[in-house]
């Protein structure tokens, strides 16, 4: 399976799917904002949603950029679980967008986790953006593999941004 992922479907297609998980959801986004998801009718915060699957089991890694905004730090502090199990770096480098889904599937393209980015604000308000979302194992393979790049810090001997990463993934 591959599909293109466009605009509004953004929502369908990527951000909902991540309710089915069952084990394992990667994120890594440039910027992050106060996302919400409709849940049994409601529209809720992103972070319920992973705050649940935590509860259920299913490991989180979470990559992103930079800080985000005051509403998704507000909506934070009301899910304690996430201070303990959201497994969370920052790195000022990352620009890449995409969503691993259990090990199996993958959305890779140009939309950061945010609510214009993903297609939950009005036909008029959200962005332009465009993606794919596949099963296929080599890209699957190769896209976890990039993620875990960043994750285990593999370039911040090297880097050049060291003065603007607040959060480092590797100290020494």
């Amino acid at each position: 399976m591959m599909r293109f992922i466009s605009d509004k479907d953004h929502y369908a297609d990527v951000l909902s799917h991540c309710k089915d998980v069952k084990h394992t959801l990667w994120i890594g986004t440039a910027d992050i904002k106060d996302a919400y998801i409709e849940v049994k009718g409601e529209k809720q915060p992103f972070l319920k949603l992973l705050a649940l699957l935590i509860r259920k089991g299913v490991e989180i890694r979470l990559i992103h950029a930079k800080e985000p905004g005051v509403a998704y730090r507000e909506d934070f502090d009301k899910y304690p679980v996430l201070y303990d199990r959201l497994e969370r770096v920052m790195c000022p480098r990352v620009h890449f967008k995409m969503i691993i889904f259990d090990c199996q599937e993958v959305y890779i393209g140009s939309a950061n986790l945010t609510g214009a980015g993903m297609g939950m604000k009005s036909e008029n308000r959200r962005n332009f953006e465009a993606g794919i979302l596949t099963d296929n194992p080599d890209i699957v393979d190769a896209a976890m593999e990039e993620f875990d790049k960043v994750w285990r810090g593999e370039m911040c001997k090297k880097c050049q941004r060291k003065d603007f990463c607040h959060d480092p993934i590797l100290t020494k």
